[in-house]
């Protein structure tokens, strides 16, 4: 048999590579300034996420060339295989590396505050050698059981670093995936309610305000001290000077901005002696800060504009006409469109795009189902799994094959489980405070995601390949080269099958509301604050606070906008965005007027946080100095005393007025009467009316 060329799967394999190399620069230019970002982190960021969406083309095409098609019109797109055997080891070996040892180091470089690239280094080196410390001892820990079952060899250390790495990033991404299956359909049920969405929208807008608030004071704290510090520059050496001169040049603050700080102290007083290490500290500290800012500012703004978007909506629902104004400067193409009429573009927002969500929600739980029902039977029934019925060809009796057909859907297959799993990113709050902020990512946080994004390649991709049935997956290049070491031991190839079945618990945690039980049990939980509580009340984080909230944003009264670059003040909304939405008549009973609407506090300003913070530190240590039993003591009188009591106790053992009663109404009657009964045993209820907590 002559061996067939490739040459057209050869050009639709570069093509291919060619889009995802382009999505993938759109991708970083959403989330980085391309211009200012340096070349040290653009390229590995640009491998770490380019390699993981390769998976979707490499694996459907292994999964082709290893089916011995004769036909080639419906081989489908196939490679040699030492072509694909070089690209899975490029694809493994690079992802290995970047995750495990580029990725980390480079992001503590850019995040450690130092001048010279030498202390830069220093200090990147430092601050993973813990990292790598307790990986070189889980490592050392597998190794013992691996050479015990198959001795010392080459062979074993290679497969005890891959299946090591695999085991982790399998946890990950199990969690990820099955957190992502429910919560992707579930929001596009939940978004396709305007009316439902508005109220999510407004109940998150008093977390957001208060992360904002604290990220702000914050900021203006250091600002503060830098301030401080640029007063004693010539008490320092001519180096300290120089750097103390970079970190506010890199601070961008104005002298009217230095002006208003300068009288606001700082809660951390100057060191004696200014050092290295503490001019670090406060350069990563302002970067840290400022980062922080922006990204609840960015947060603040399309919160905004989610809600003024989705009043314009429900309002229109009488005059059937929907004029949104003038496009934001961050707008979608799709937004900046303008030949649709006022009554088509209400048809396409209130009607069109409400039962496409609802559509695509249909469709992702039934392939949601389909995984989960996939990774439970892989291991007992193979022939069951709805993803390899949907992709084998069974034209051969002897042997199931796979064509161009089955390809399209097993890429479709992967995206989708990609998706859910990516997703999940900014549900899962256990990454400290990284976030993935439009074209203002800070550059740690841009190389920690990206590590954390290439992690998911090969545990994704092989967990797809055990979908099918044993006499195909086995045939692959990818198991050849990865998936028999991951078998070489009894414990890694049962691992491999019965992990998966662990899906079950983020799915019913999901699924269920398991995290805002736990939250409401320990007090913390692993996701954010969960979109179906809308506590009602104020200073509660409840919808109705949201709703003034965002309405003095709207309405200009706010100072938590955008700022005006430099200056430092702040605007309601960026230029040239939409103007603010009129209130329809469905809002005009809650929000007619300033009486009908709550008193929202103003925010407070540096010297009020000051305060606030020295009488917490005051009542702290007061609590500190009394015993368990004076705490406990304390505790059950104020229980006590915030009981009330009823009218018919009160009259029980009062003595009438003709033998010389007191009369009830007294407000002498009502402070002696703390000092009666049970309360005089913990020393009686002051007389001002103050509790002790």
């Amino acid at each position: 048999m002559t061996m067939k060329s490739s040459i057209g799967s050869d050009a639709f394999a570069f093509l291919a590579l060619a889009f995802i190399s382009i999505f993938v620069l759109l991708l970083l230019r959403h989330f980085l300034p391309l211009r200012t970002t340096p070349a040290y982190l653009l390229v590995p960021i640009f491998l770490a996420l380019a390699l993981p969406i390769s998976i979707i083309l490499l694996v459907p095409i292994d999964l082709a060339s290893s089916s011995r098609i004769e036909d080639e019109a419906l081989r489908g797109i196939w490679l040699p295989e030492r072509v694909l055997l070089v690209a899975w080891r490029l694809t493994y070996w690079l992802t290995f590396a970047l995750t495990w040892l580029i990725l980390p180091l480079l992001g503590d470089y850019a995040d450690s505050g130092y001048r010279t690239p030498k202390d830069r280094i220093l200090y990147s080196l430092r601050s993973n050698g813990r990292y790598q410390l307790i990986m070189i001892l889980c490592a050392a820990a597998g190794g013992i059981y691996v050479f015990l079952q198959n001795g010392f060899e080459g062979g074993s250390v290679k497969s005890l670093v891959m299946a090591l790495a695999y085991c982790w990033g399998l946890v990950m991404a199990i969690y990820l995936l099955g957190h992502g299956l429910v919560a992707v359909p579930r929001r596009l049920f939940r978004n396709a309610n305007n009316s439902g969405r508005l109220r999510m929208v407004q109940s998150k807008a008093p977390r957001v305000n208060d992360r904002l608030t604290d990220a702000t004071i914050e900021l203006e704290e250091l600002e503060a001290q830098l301030t401080q510090l640029r007063k004693r520059k010539n008490a320092v050496s001519r180096d300290h000077e120089e750097w103390i001169e970079d970190i506010s040049n890199a601070s961008n603050l104005p002298d009217s901005r230095l002006a208003s700080t300068a009288g606001r102290g700082s809660s951390l007083p100057l060191p004696a002696v200014i050092t290295d290490h503490y001019l670090a500290e406060l350069t990563r500290k302002l970067m840290r800060a400022r980062h922080k800012r922006i990204r609840f500012v960015d947060a603040w703004d399309r919160l905004t504009l989610e809600a003024m978007d989705l009043h314009a909506i429900i309002d229109a629902g009488a005059s059937k006409r929907l004029d949104f104004g003038k496009a934001s400067p961050h707008s979608s193409s799709f937004e900046r469109l303008d030949f649709l009429t006022p009554y088509t573009r209400y048809l396409v927002y209130s009607k069109i795009i409400p039962a496409v969500r609802i559509l695509h929600a249909a469709i992702f739980s039934f392939a949601s189902v389909c995984i989960v029902w996939s990774e439970l039977v892989k291991y007992i029934a193979p022939k069951l799994s709805i993803i390899s019925l949907t992709i084998l060809s069974h034209q051969n009796a002897d042997k199931a094959q796979i064509g161009f057909g089955g390809q399209v859907i097993a890429s479709l297959w992967l995206f989708y489980m990609s998706m859910t799993a990516l997703a999940s990113f900014d549900d899962v709050k256990i990454w400290g405070n990284r976030a993935l902020v439009r074209r203002n990512t800070y550059g740690e946080s841009a190389t920690w995601y990206s590590g954390q994004i290439a992690k998911l390649t090969v545990p994704l991709a092989y967990n797809f390949l055990t979908f099918f049935p044993p006499e195909i997956h086995k045939e692959t290049t990818f198991y050849h080269f990865l998936g028999r070491l991951i078998n070489l031991t009894p414990l890694g190839a049962g691992f491999d099958y019965f992990f998966p079945i662990f899906i079950l618990v983020p799915v019913c945690a999901t699924l269920f509301n398991l995290y805002g039980r736990a939250r409401n049990i320990f007090g913390f939980g692993l996701l954010e604050d969960d979109e179906e509580g809308n506590p009602t009340g104020f200073g509660t984080g409840g919808w109705r606070e949201g709703r003034d909230l965002i309405e003095r944003e709207l309405h200009g009264s706010s100072r938590l906008g955008l700022s005006n670059q430099a200056d430092g003040t702040s605007s309601p909304l960026p230029s040239g965005t939409r103007s603010p939405i009129t209130r329809g008549p469905q809002q005009a009973d809650a929000t007619s007027g300033p009486s009908s609407r709550p008193n929202v506090p103003r925010q407070p300003t540096f010297q009020q946080r000051q305060a606030q913070r020295l009488a917490d530190a005051t009542a702290a240590a007061e609590e500190e100095d009394e015993s368990f039993f004076q705490g406990f003591a304390h505790r059950v009188k104020n229980t006590i005393d915030s009981v009330e009591r009823p009218e018919w106790l009160n009259e029980i053992g009062k003595r009438p007025k003709w033998m010389g009663g007191v009369d009830g109404n007294n407000e002498s009657s009502g402070r002696a009467e703390s000092g009666r009964g049970v309360g005089r045993w913990f020393g009686g209820r002051p007389a001002d009316g103050r509790v002790r907590l």
